[in-house]
């Protein structure tokens, strides 16, 4: 392997509280929650609205989604400024590029966004390419995994993708692309076992593994 591509929410970045605490302000008037971060990702899959539909027992009704959605991300862009980097993500940054090899982001947060939390964080450098989501939210990674590694021109063979959800995983098989799974985040263990790639409690754990 050459080249990872990295996720950001729960990967790279250490949101999991500020994810939690996000969904229980959003799902308070339903009488719903509160979830701890095992609770939640006992129900969390993807795309979130069958999560959502899973916490309520029912379908979603015209044009819930859209305000859950909203309120979610109201809620989220506060909580985060409390969340920082996954522990050892910055060295495994560093560790990886030290070795000559590259690396890129890809996220399914709002691209503005996540351009400018890298860029506070001072970790812009480290990639070849950073990739957010232009556009709706709460769909699956892999049509904007195919783009993203045409544009950057890789052989998928030579790509591993680190993520902390199965939809991860499910996008590198899409572009024909290695996947580990981290249990930083937001799936949980046995859900992230299931796909049946390798998981690592920490990011260096995946490096080991390269």
């Amino acid at each position: 392997m050459t080249h990872i591509v990295w996720d950001w929410n729960g990967t790279l970045f250490h949101d999991i509280d500020a994810v939690v605490g996000a969904t229980n302000e959003v799902f308070r008037p339903y009488g719903i929650g509160p979830y701890d971060p095992d609770g939640f990702r006992a129900v969390y899959t993807r795309p979130i609205w069958v999560a959502y539909e899973r916490m309520l027992g029912r379908s979603l009704h015209d044009g819930e989604w859209e305000r859950l959605d909203e309120g979610f991300h109201d809620h989220y862009h506060r909580l985060m400024l409390a969340c920082g980097l996954a522990g050892d993500a910055l060295a495994s940054l560093r560790e990886w590029e030290a070795a000559g090899r590259t690396q890129s982001l890809l996220s399914m947060w709002h691209h503005e966004r996540l351009v400018t939390k890298i860029d506070e964080m001072g970790i812009t450098r480290h990639f070849n390419r950073v990739d957010g989501l232009r556009g709706g939210s709460g769909g699956h990674k892999a049509e904007h995994m195919a783009a993203h590694i045409l544009a950057l021109g890789l052989d998928p063979g030579k790509v591993v993708v680190i993520g902390d959800s199965v939809d991860d995983a499910h996008a590198a098989q899409h572009v024909g692309a290695r996947a580990i799974l981290y249990t930083g985040g937001m799936s949980s263990r046995a859900e992230l076992e299931s796909v049946g790639v390798p998981v690592v409690d920490a990011l260096a754990n995946a490096l080991d593994l390269l």
